[in-house]
């Protein structure tokens, strides 16, 4: 749905949860930016849930501020009301209540002390109906209801306080002949002259039909906004088309197709690896538009049923393209791990709203991507070439971006609600000024290059790299295909990925549910899959330790015990540690929750010895678990020979997350002179809860990578499920020196089990350079990945 445009910006989705100032104080680490440039900082988020209760399916999905900026008010149209947030202490918002309206709010504007909320009171999408509700902001009173004749979509206010514009969309039924257009009745604007008496209020209506080349009888006017002049952009978007009217003479003063894009290297397959290496034409059908100013404006094309370009367009005032974002703003996605590519095959990364803002003087650009989770801010200094300034992490859903210039604040506002899932609709809060921790792990690539960047996501464990001290290896789980081992540089801020490693097997890309990863001394690594039960559509898949050389090429499959195998349910093997070298090599395993007979709360620690086969196995106490929720462990790291560290954690995000924590552990003397099943005896090393709240956003639920680097520095992350019903936003964390951290021998060489061995050695284009000659690495692509665990 789109959004509304007031005289600061668009406005749009729902609301999460502030962070406590002891939260805030924490310093995001390993997160800061490599530039001093004006930027812009997450202050908080505030779920839209704290209005009504944590049960309620609450959203704001579209968001208008205060005149004096103190208020954000936004629609919710599941709980057919609008909710109100102070954000006059922007770092603390606190729930102002909730106002029940009679219909569905689609949007809302703000003039003076008035809220002009459009509601949809429709009976059905051939009896259209709908009423602007005018509140008095101080006093929560309705003031005026007027009815509108139809369906409303988004409202805008004029700068000049002069007019509100409303678009009247009567929108079409999807599921009517594929939601293909002409569906009548058609749309039109309604234009409202303001003044101080709301009674005085007239209404115009604006008549938008002959103009698209698609169905031109038909339009359904989206969005719209209202620059200095007086005049409304207003997009059709289902028409493929924009149209400029003249407030003033109630009419309509220009309007153009938004034309087609020819895209090349995009993504356009769901297949679960992302490969930019596709080419579509597609219509623009824009969505959220926005003013640059008077003279220029700027539409976020997310495409309807036709397809959708997957970037945003800065137009001329006469209609004229000066800007195309082309490809870019996928892969600004891809960089920063928030491609979604269950969407390959629609719209992509999904921009949706957009805004503009002056800050300090500069004009700045916002186009939220729907379904990546994120807004990319733009210098438009000069519109025909937009400079690229920085991503900033949302909750699931940014469909409304509200610019409080005055205040030097950014308004993002979430529509998805999903309360089984711990993700919430929220609104957050930007402020401009120095950057804030986002990201704190990338790859390279800037709008304009020409390569694509290393795609990654859903990190699920971490290794050093022998013989390379601020490298890491990170290893993807089964959210993406194939298996791949991708190279950090810990040395750069943000950590950047800058080599990625195929695994294959038999030659060919294979796909494991990797969970884990642990450097040999040998060469190569060893691997940690999950398995899993079987289900109505997939056999079953076993738990497995696999050995890979430096190539990437399984060499050898190690199942579990048969009794253990057998008695591990969904969440088996989630982190691998080696330790020794040789004859004497040995591969640690941690099992991510209780085996079946084994004590409740408790889960296994095991040993496997490569020369005899043997496998000896410790038993871990877990934490609590909160309240419907579980622990288990999902990472193993070797301090030393004898000491360990894991990550432990709850399955809880946001404001329930409780347990994210990072224990060490030293083996009990004698361990594996019997058949007994030792506890070990654990020791906080540190609380990462704190740590995943210091940025402001929603804390993420799986940590599941950490390692000690060979400068002996310990580095955690998080898993981003892919954004499979989840925000997307890695975590990168810099925990300090190992020793400090951890105690034993704590890297840097001194202690390590793995230092000296071969280093992993990739070239950027793809090829593996190793001592017996040059192999390629192959990228695999839909039907020729091979499936395993």
């Amino acid at each position: 749905m789109p959004a509304a445009a007031g005289a600061l910006g668009l406005v749009a989705l729902p609301a999460l949860v502030a962070l406590s100032p002891a939260a805030q104080a924490v310093p995001p680490l390993g997160a800061a930016r490599a530039t001093d440039a004006p930027a812009f900082q997450r202050l908080a988020t505030v779920p839209a849930h704290l209005n009504s209760s944590a049960d309620d399916e609450a959203v704001a999905e579209i968001s208008a501020v205060s005149a004096d900026g103190n208020t954000v008010i936004s629609t919710d149209a599941a709980g057919r009301r609008v909710g109100f947030l102070n954000i006059s202490d922007p770092a603390n918002p606190t729930p102002g209540g909730v106002f029940d309206l009679p219909g569905e709010p689609t949007s809302v504007g703000v003039h003076k002390g008035f809220v002009l909320v459009a509601v949809n009171t429709s009976e059905s999408f051939t009896d259209p109906s709908g009423v602007l509700v005018v509140l008095d902001l101080a006093s929560r009173k309705v003031v005026r209801e007027i009815d509108l004749g139809g369906q409303p979509d988004s409202v805008a206010v004029a700068p000049s306080g002069r007019y509100a514009a409303i678009a009247i969309e009567n929108e079409r039924d999807e599921d009517l002949n594929d939601g293909e257009i002409p569906q009548l009745p058609a749309g039109w604007l309604t234009v409202v002259d303001l003044s101080d008496d709301v009674d005085a209020w007239e209404l115009s209506r604006v008549e938008l039909t002959g103009l698209a080349e698609v169905a031109p009888g038909d339009p359904e006017p989206e969005y719209v906004s209202i620059n200095g002049r007086d005049e409304a952009v207003v997009t059709l978007q289902e028409n493929n088309h924009l149209v400029v009217v003249d407030l003033a003479g109630k009419k309509v003063v220009r309007d153009v197709s938004a034309g087609s894009v020819e895209l090349s290297g995009v993504d356009t397959v769901e297949d679960g690896s992302i490969v930019f290496d596709d080419s579509v034409t597609v219509p623009r059908e824009p969505d959220g538009v926005t003013w640059i100013g008077d003279t220029a404006f700027a539409t976020a094309n997310e495409g309807d049923y036709q397809g959708g370009s997957r970037g945003f367009t800065i137009w001329n005032a006469d209609g004229r393209v000066a800007y195309d974002a082309g490809n870019s703003f996928d892969r600004l996605a891809a960089a920063h791990g928030l491609y979604p590519e269950g969407r390959s095959d629609a719209k992509g990364s999904e921009p949706e709203g957009i805004a503009f803002g002056r800050f300090d003087g500069r004009p700045y650009l916002f186009v939220a991507s729907e379904r990546g989770n994120f807004v990319a801010v733009y210098d438009v200094t000069d519109p025909a070439a937009p400079a690229f300034v920085q991503v900033l992490p949302t909750t699931n859903g940014p469909e409304g971006v509200t610019t409080v210039a005055a205040r030097g604040l950014l308004v993002v506002s979430s529509e998805e609600d999903l309360v089984d899932e711990g993700i919430r609709a929220s609104v957050q809060i930007y402020r401009f000024g120095r950057a804030g921790a986002f990201p704190s792990i990338r790859s390279a690539y800037e709008p304009g290059q020409p390569a694509a960047p290393i795609t990654w996501g859903a990190l699920s464990g971490l290794s050093a790299v022998p013989g390379q001290p601020d490298k890491l290896v990170a290893v993807n789980d089964n959210v993406y295909t194939p298996t791949r081992l991708l190279t950090i540089d810990v040395a750069r801020t943000p950590a950047l990925i800058e080599k990625e490693l195929t695994v294959t097997k038999g030659g060919t890309p294979v796909a494991y549910d990797a969970e884990g990863v642990a450097a040999r001394a040998g060469g190569g690594y060893w691997l940690a899959v999950e398995g899993a039960p079987a289900s109505d559509d997939e056999p079953a898949t076993p738990n497995l330790l696999v050995r890979v050389d430096d190539a990437g090429a399984v060499q050898d499959e190690v199942p579990l015990p048969a009794e253990v195998a057998a008695a591990i349910g969904g969440n088996g093997l989630e982190g691998v540690a080696v330790t020794g070298a040789e004859g004497a090599e040995q591969v640690w395993v941690a099992v991510q929750r209780e085996l079946k007979g084994d004590p409740a709360g408790t889960v296994r620690i095991g040993r496997y010895s490569v020369a005899d086969g043997a496998w000896s196995w410790l038993s871990y106490e877990l934490d609590a678990a909160p309240s419907g929720g579980w622990v288990g462990l999902s990472e193993l790291v070797a301090v030393d020979d004898d000491t360990f560290a894991v990550v432990e954690r709850d399955n809880r995000r946001g404001p329930a997350a409780t347990v994210k924590k990072v224990y060490a552990f030293d083996v009990p003397d004698g361990f594996g002179a019997g058949d007994d099943m030792p506890a070990v005896t654990k020791r906080l090393a540190v609380d990462l809860l704190p740590l995943l709240r210091a940025d402001n956003g929603w804390v993420q639920d799986k940590v599941e990578g950490m390692a000690v680097a060979g400068n002996g520095q310990l580095y955690a992350v998080t898993d981003n499920d892919g954004l499979d019903d989840a925000t997307g936003e890695t975590v990168f964390l810099r925990l300090g020196k190992a020793t400090d951290v951890l105690g034993g021998g704590g890297g840097g060489g001194g202690g390590l089990p793995v230092t000296g061995a071969p280093a992993l050695t990739l070239a950027g284009a793809g090829v593996l350079i190793a001592a017996g000659g040059i192999f390629a690495v192959v990228r695999a692509r839909r039907n020729r990945i091979r499936f395993t665990a």
